[in-house]
């Protein structure tokens, strides 16, 4: 562009410098005013301003995958087929009517030992994520963060975030049916909900049912998603089937309270309450009760929204495999207990022994010392339970809390340290006695449940033959797909074909039903 004066001479580059570096100068008319206005005013509100942008990204998101991290993985070189099958020798003993005598005559052959064996398998499935990235998107983050790299970085991050809740709790193989029919009851003085006759159904909800689920949002189903590449992909929710409605008349000043049988495999329950026809979820509670004072809120997920309640969506049979919590839930070997469900509404809750310790993790203990020989190696927890364990364990804040650290330099100077960690359990039913427990907060374990786990076998189990409880075996680990260009962007999937492997689910322990006190 040229700029042309009134004389028709061009505005050379020389002449703009030179104005530049008279402007601030008076000029010799003697108003350097008039020279500032002819340029114009420039504030920051035109924005003709440079941009601080600090590269590159910031990724202010946690990735925590304890377990993932923690078990050990192996990939199968070859051969591996759409199965993993192994033998197992779950039992040795003396003969079958003496089994603790070994007394034989002399001259004499002792009788036949008895072996118990068992044949295992479990089938690879596909956990995987996708990303894209446009080219315009490329191009405009050229010199800040390349980013189809970091888009890379981030899905596999979030992958593996996927597969820690599958380790802690996909389900393949626990069905939890219909929930039964609600015990209903109403009693107290000084509550506000109205006088009416209530209805109330309620549905089971798995690890993975209850993760999902939301009051706005309601339970998950059938959930259908489509794929990168256009298809359909199908799965069921995490939610039981629901049992028959019951009802209860409430006056006002009543407290309405419901329960309803637990179920093995249940981490949560979900409440629609209303009158007949009009059922909202209420709450959703990590125990098998509830107990409602108040006006019904009425803004959740209508039951009526709900239109296959009687159908059992709880487990992926074809895709998923048994996480830790569902490998306990499947086997009669491992070690379950669901506490009682006590006063509706508040549960039943840990106990403590009065010896710094609970008596329901202590009998849990003894029952994986009484049958098996085992002492857990780790307990995981949700903060919940840390903070119920930490009160009960300390018998309610009775003792005290306060440290005290004295300089040795300066023994005038006093500071205080106020609270514990509770970061160990001591287990006395140990071969060598005092086995010491860490205790581990789990990012998604629910509240109200525990687990708790020995993931190496102790070397009196031969364990030359099964170095550990569990393994992810992979057919194909963590592996990054590009996909042909068919637009302007370039896609990506991570995938991992893979199944975690329980070879001894009588190791794993779970404590349920937990009331938060």
């Amino acid at each position: 562009m040229r700029w042309i004066n009134e004389g028709g001479r061009d505005v050379t580059a020389e002449t703009i410098v030179g104005l530049q570096k008279i402007v601030g100068q008076v000029p010799l008319s003697g108003n350097m005013d008039d020279l500032r206005k002819a340029t114009g005013t420039v504030t920051l509100a035109n924005n003709l301003v440079a941009y601080d942008l600090e590269a590159p990204a910031k990724n202010l998101y946690p990735v925590l995958t304890p377990l993932r991290n923690r078990i050990p993985r192996k990939t199968k070189s070859s051969g591996a087929g759409v199965a993993a099958n192994w033998k197992e020798v779950t039992a040795i003993g003396g003969p079958s009517g003496l089994p603790a005598m070994g007394w034989v005559p002399e001259g004499q052959r002792a009788p036949r030992m008895t072996i118990t064996t068992a044949d295992k398998s479990a089938n690879y499935v596909t956990l995987g994520l996708e990303s894209d990235v446009t080219f315009e998107a490329q191009s405009a983050g050229a010199g800040f963060e390349d980013v189809l790299s970091t888009s890379g970085m981030r899905l596999l991050q979030q992958t593996m975030i996927l597969e820690e809740y599958a380790i802690l709790g996909g389900n393949r193989s626990v069905l939890l049916g219909a929930t039964a029919t609600p015990t209903l009851s109403a009693s107290g003085t000084g509550a506000t909900l109205p006088a009416a006759t209530y209805s109330v159904r309620v549905f089971a909800l798995t690890f993975e049912g209850y993760q999902m689920a939301t009051i706005a949002g309601g339970i998950k189903r059938e959930v259908a998603q489509t794929g990168m590449d256009g298809a359909t992909i199908t799965l069921n929710g995490g939610s039981s089937a629901a049992g028959a409605a019951a009802t209860q008349a409430v006056t006002l000043g009543q407290t309405l309270f419901m329960s309803v049988t637990a179920i093995k495999g249940a981490v949560a329950y979900a409440w629609y309450v209303g009158t007949a026809g009009n059922e909202k979820l209420e709450a959703i509670t990590t125990i098998n009760s509830h107990k409602i004072s108040e006006p019904l809120a009425a803004t959740g997920q209508a039951l009526s929204a709900i239109t296959d309640a009687a159908t059992d969506r709880s487990r992926n049979a074809s895709l998923a495999f048994d996480g830790l919590l569902y490998s306990a839930f499947n086997s009669s070997l491992a070690y379950y207990n669901a506490l009682a469900t006590g006063t509706a509404g508040t549960g039943t809750v840990l106990t403590a022994s009065s010896r710094g310790t609970i008596v329901e993790i202590d009998a849990m203990l003894k029952s994986f010392w009484d049958n098996y020989r085992l002492s857990p190696e780790e307990i995981y927890v949700n903060a919940q339970e840390l903070t119920n364990i930490y009160t009960k364990a300390f018998v309610n804040g009775s003792n005290p809390l306060v440290r005290f650290n004295i300089d040795a330099a300066n023994p005038q100077q006093v500071t205080f340290a106020a609270g514990q960690v509770l970061g160990w359990y001591v287990n006395p039913y140990s071969l060598n006695g005092g086995q010491f427990i860490p205790i581990r907060l789990h990012p998604n374990l629910p509240p109200g449940t525990i687990m708790a786990w020995c993931q190496n076998l102790p070397a009196y189990y031969q364990s030359a033959n099964v170095p550990q409880v569990a393994e992810i075996q992979c057919r194909r680990d963590y592996y990054q797909i590009p996909w042909p260009i068919v637009t302007r962007s370039n896609a990506i999937g991570v995938y991992s074909e893979e199944m975690l492997k329980c070879y001894a689910p009588f190791a794993l322990g779970v404590l349920t039903n937990i009331g938060n006190g």
